[in-house]
């Protein structure tokens, strides 16, 4: 069913609180946020959009909306190819998309890369796996980061020294890759991994 710009608003609002609080609305705080006279607009709204699969409504809680995509409590993020979790290998750019749980994500810009190598094993990063990043170009020590090195990504735990950078794998028999500050390139942290068997 087609929504008008008004439902489609509602629509919005209801899905846009769910994502940053992790509840929906009350009936009330959707009234007082478009202005409705009466909760009888907003129950107008809120059938409507059930009606129509849009929205998902348990009668029975006070915060019981859920917009249908939200149902799941996954997002989409892009898929944007592999990255070496050994030697460095060029990201593959690609703009596939993954269907990654809510709760790896909070505010910011996420992405998700395909793990291949073994330099992570330890951590239980295994080749096959895919880590999901959040972009950001700061790191604390210890961090799992995707890092660039002279043009090439790679996975690795970082530690910043007085006068180097050091990426160190998660992989006992792998030495870590020890450059100057400059040479190295922050593009994301781990926050989260997915894998399927």
């Amino acid at each position: 069913m087609a929504l008008t710009k008004k439902q489609k608003e509602v629509l919005d609002y209801i899905t846009e609180y769910v994502r940053e609080n992790d509840y929906s609305p009350t009936q009330k705080e959707i009234q007082e946020f478009f202005g409705f006279k009466s909760l009888g607009s907003v129950q107008d709204y809120i059938k409507y959009l059930t009606n129509g699969g849009h929205l998902l409504n348990d009668s029975h809680s006070v915060r019981g909306l859920m917009p249908s995509t939200v149902q799941q409590n996954t997002e989409e993020i892009p898929l944007l190819g592999s990255i070496a979790a050994g030697i460095p290998i060029e990201a593959i750019e690609n703009s596939d998309k993954i269907s990654v749980p809510m709760h790896m994500l909070g505010k910011g810009q996420y992405y998700a890369l395909k793990v291949k190598g073994e330099s992570m094993i330890e951590d239980g990063i295994l080749s096959g796996d895919i880590a999901i990043i959040k972009h950001q170009t700061q790191a604390e020590n210890g961090q799992i980061v995707v890092a660039v090195v002279e043009n090439e990504t790679t996975l690795k735990h970082y530690f910043k020294k007085t006068k180097q950078i050091e990426l160190h794998p998660g992989n006992k028999t792998m030495k870590p890759i020890i450059i100057k500050d400059k040479e190295c390139e922050i593009r994301g942290i781990m926050v989260g991994l997915i894998r399927t068997y």
